[in-house]
């Protein structure tokens, strides 16, 4: 790099060379190093499309793996009592006490417990937490949010998986 920012006329005299030669040294120089700058951001934007194809992988096992979680069976109302017990909980501890002490909980869930969360019946889940319906609600819109981002996520990197796919079919 320091030979191309060196005045033309002073590396001719140094490496007793004609100016037009030492300009052709110069471009070869600035062209060697344009190559190797732009191969170290083609290594940059490769490592990083690395990283999104694990965290599509790991993200779309754990969607994978929520869709095999066998589903809460429905309950048919028969009308025999006058008022609706909440339906009992199903969130692990693990879930309950991230809810209770995180300020975010819905940041440091996974899409599974996420899905569980919003599943839960508010009113259970606002007995279990000890909070009122109104914060209780909120929180399942927190969640609610989150794992659409979640989504979100999954639906952009297969996007950028069939394209990748695609141009590698190209000449």
């Amino acid at each position: 790099k320091v030979l191309i920012d060196v005045p033309r006329s002073d590396l001719a005299e140094e490496l007793a060379q004609s100016e037009p030669k030492t300009q052709v040294l110069q471009d070869t120089l600035q062209q060697v190093l344009d190559r190797r700058e732009e191969e170290r951001q083609s290594r940059q934007l490769l490592g990083l499309y690395l990283e999104a194809l694990k965290s599509e992988d790991s993200i779309l096992s754990k969607v994978a793996e929520s869709e095999t979680v066998p589903r809460e069976v429905d309950v048919v109302d028969t009308g025999t009592s006058s008022t609706r017990a909440p339906a009992p909980l199903v969130l692990s501890d693990q879930i309950l006490a991230a809810l209770k002490e995180k300020p975010a909980p819905e940041l440091c869930l996974d899409s599974q417990d996420l899905e569980m969360v919003l599943k839960e019946d508010t009113q259970a889940l606002a007995s279990a937490l000890r909070w009122d319906k109104q914060k209780t609600e909120a929180l399942q819109q927190a969640c609610d949010q989150e794992l659409s981002k979640c989504l979100q996520q999954v639906q952009t990197l297969h996007s950028l998986r069939s394209t990748s796919k695609g141009k590698k079919t190209l000449p």
